[in-house]
């Protein structure tokens, strides 16, 4: 990409950048509070019968997703003016979402300043092998990557992994300000999930918070994955990569219906957050509406989404993903041509000893 689209890109996003404190406000009020009321709309239906309250549940946990793009917007400053603000509401919705703020702010963070460069992986980020590393890792390795991107462990035992142990432990180098507000969400959580289950009895507070967590866990980390895995994504070596090109080329449009879109706060047009992550999520749909070039991103819908599952490896040469069985292919392939060669090779030296 040109400097001069680059320039012409962050001048046509800049006027979205501006933060509405109303809309925020309204946000809050039309996510949390429908939240809150499933929830307790779910309580009185367990004395009907449980089928009537799963599926409150499952919208509870369409609400409980949407609470986590309020925390996500808060982490990138983009949700409030005030960055004290900011970080009480991520603070806050971080408890709710079992997310520690500060935590995930910094690996997110990070995660946008190095999406889609193959020398700097590892936080933030899902675990991604090329196809050398992979046919170059020792036995054990390539194991335990095709059981990490195996979809049954990736999301259903990936949001108890992540969601219920990952996020409570502080990384090495975390800061004194991180590590306190990993205690803090840690401690509020259990004083939360302690008061529910003593005010209306712990069967029936898992009974309705399992699901919940559980459906929203799921669906935050399907949403997180499938919106960077598309075969011809954007991976490049530090030499060659480009934060503009990783954005727009190296995330998706998801396309989703109007509904699921709303309640996934917009977070569909990735590649406009990529590009700039201080776009609060009611202005992203703005964004790329109004934006001729990013409408060009790769567009992937809620049909054609279910194919970034066979994605398992990055082709660095052929720039896509292919899946474990194309690699056997490849590799079928190649000791093809290498039996070929070889072949030719011995017919020559025939032919020279006969001359």
């Amino acid at each position: 990409m040109s400097a001069s689209k680059i320039s012409k890109l962050k001048k046509d996003v800049a006027p979205f950048e501006k933060i509405d404190t109303k809309a925020s406000i309204i946000q809050i009020i039309n996510t949390l509070g429908p939240l809150l009321l499933l929830w307790y709309v779910a309580y009185l239906s367990l004395s009907v019968s449980y089928l009537l309250t799963l599926p409150i549940l499952i919208m509870a946990a369409g609400f409980m997703v949407r609470t986590f793009i309020l925390f996500h917007d808060c982490c990138h400053q983009s949700f409030f003016k005030s960055r004290k603000a900011n970080d009480i509401l991520g603070t806050i919705t971080g408890v709710l979402t079992l997310v520690p703020y500060q935590q995930w702010k910094h690996t997110h963070t990070v995660h946008h300043a190095t999406s889609g460069n193959l020398d700097k992986r590892g936080t933030g980020d899902m675990w991604l092998l090329t196809v050398e590393e992979y046919t170059a890792s020792p036995v054990w390795r390539r194991i335990a990557y095709r059981v990490y991107r195996n979809p049954f462990i990736m999301l259903i035992v990936g949001p108890v992994a992540v969601f219920l142990i990952e996020y409570r432990f502080n990384r090495k180098d975390a800061r004194p300000k991180e590590k306190i507000n990993t205690y803090v969400t840690n401690v509020s959580i259990i004083g939360l999930y302690a008061f529910l289950s003593w005010l209306i009895g712990w069967q029936a507070f898992v009974m309705i918070q399992g699901p919940i967590f559980f459906v929203a866990g799921l669906l935050g980390i399907w949403l997180f994955y499938v919106q960077h895995q598309f075969e011809d994504s954007y991976f490049e070596n530090e030499e060659e990569w480009s934060y503009i090109q990783a954005a727009v080329e190296g995330s998706s449009y998801y396309k989703l219906p109007k509904v699921l879109q709303w309640i996934t706060g917009n977070i569909g047009f990735h590649h406009v957050h990529h590009l700039s992550p201080r776009v609060p999520n009611y202005n992203l749909e703005k964004v790329h509406n109004e934006t001729v070039d990013l409408q060009k991103a790769t567009t992937i819908t809620l049909s054609t989404s279910f194919k970034s599952l066979n994605y398992r490896l990055w082709d660095e040469k052929g720039k896509k993903f292919i899946s474990f069985k194309d690699l056997k292919n490849y590799a079928n392939n190649r000791e093809t041509v290498k039996n070929f060669l070889e072949g030719q090779g011995e017919k020559q030296k025939v032919q020279l000893a006969r001359k």
